[in-house]
């Protein structure tokens, strides 16, 4: 195959794909940046004296591709801002735009749920289904997304994987925040992804559990009492003294800070917390379901 066939291949194949991710009309903020990049990409296309299917080409992507970037309608990936800042020659000043695209190519929710996880001082949460987002490895969370139906296409469940991996740079922030986990057993046996990628997101916990700033607790399938059967309960309180909180099926599952419902999901995870395993029995538990998978 010749190296044209090769380029044609790949253009046709990446026309196919559409690199990159759908701009949600009701994220105002990120249509604004979004729009903004598109401009500057198509004024650096037309100062290198390029059609759009020209500039395509030479990235490998399709006509279309490029109309919908330069239009404000396609959040672009980093790469091809990296292979359009070497085509035009601008000296880095495509590639810089990266920094901008960063804080809007995760859809407006999650934006908003990294933002309060950055501010916290304390989080408490209830995973009841499958583990916190904030515990899971890259791999196991594919396998949680790609098993979502109606399905997520490849690239929305590549866009929910980066978002949910970026959020984990909370574990890194100084001063750290205080990170309490309840989960249920049954999360830390169902093999989503098979067995391998379960044992190494167990792995994980154990590295996680580590950290002095965060706890891990079991909730045996065997207990009587649980006060967490409404599913899956988060509080995230801030230097400011306030809190928000959320509720699997309650106060219309929305996060709230209305201290009369906050108090009830407060109650509840400290009740849970009494119930479930301590750190250290958790941490035994774990590398018991380990060493049995």
């Amino acid at each position: 195959m010749s190296v044209d066939e090769i380029g044609t291949e790949r253009q046709a194949d990446a026309e196919a794909d559409e690199p990159g991710w759908d701009v949600d009309p009701d994220d105002e903020s990120g249509v604004a940046v979004i729009a903004a990049v598109g401009r500057q990409i198509r004024a650096w296309r037309e100062a290198a004296g390029l059609t759009a299917a020209e500039f395509g080409t030479r990235l490998g992507y399709g006509e279309n591709l490029i109309y919908k970037v330069e239009g404000g309608r396609r959040i672009p990936r980093p790469e091809l801002l990296d292979m359009a800042d070497e085509v035009c020659g601008a000296d880095g000043k495509i590639a810089a735009m990266k920094k901008d695209l960063a804080t809007v190519r995760y859809p407006k929710k999650i934006r908003e749920l990294a933002k309060m996880e950055a501010q916290a001082v304390e989080l408490s949460a209830y995973g009841s289904h499958n583990l916190h987002g904030l515990l899971q490895t890259e791999e196991y969370a594919r396998a949680l997304f790609g098993m979502r139906r109606p399905a997520f296409s490849s690239d929305e469940v590549d866009r929910a994987v980066a978002a949910r991996v970026a959020r984990k740079s909370i574990f890194s922030r100084s001063p750290a925040p205080e990170l309490s986990f309840v989960q249920e057993e049954a999360t830390l046996r169902r093999p989503l992804g098979g067995r391998m990628v379960l044992r190494r997101q167990l792995e994980h916990l154990l590295e996680v559990g580590e950290l002095r700033n965060v706890e891990i607790q079991v909730m045996p399938t065997s207990r009587e009492d649980h006060a967490g059967m409404g599913g899956e309960m988060q509080v995230l309180k801030f230097k400011d003294g306030s809190a928000v909180g959320r509720s699997e099926g309650e106060f219309g599952s929305r996060p709230v800070a209305d201290p009369r419902h906050l108090r009830i999901i407060e109650l509840r995870t400290g009740i849970m917390r009494a119930q479930a395993l301590t750190p250290r029995e958790s941490r035994a538990f774990i590398e018991q379901v380990l060493g049995e998978t």
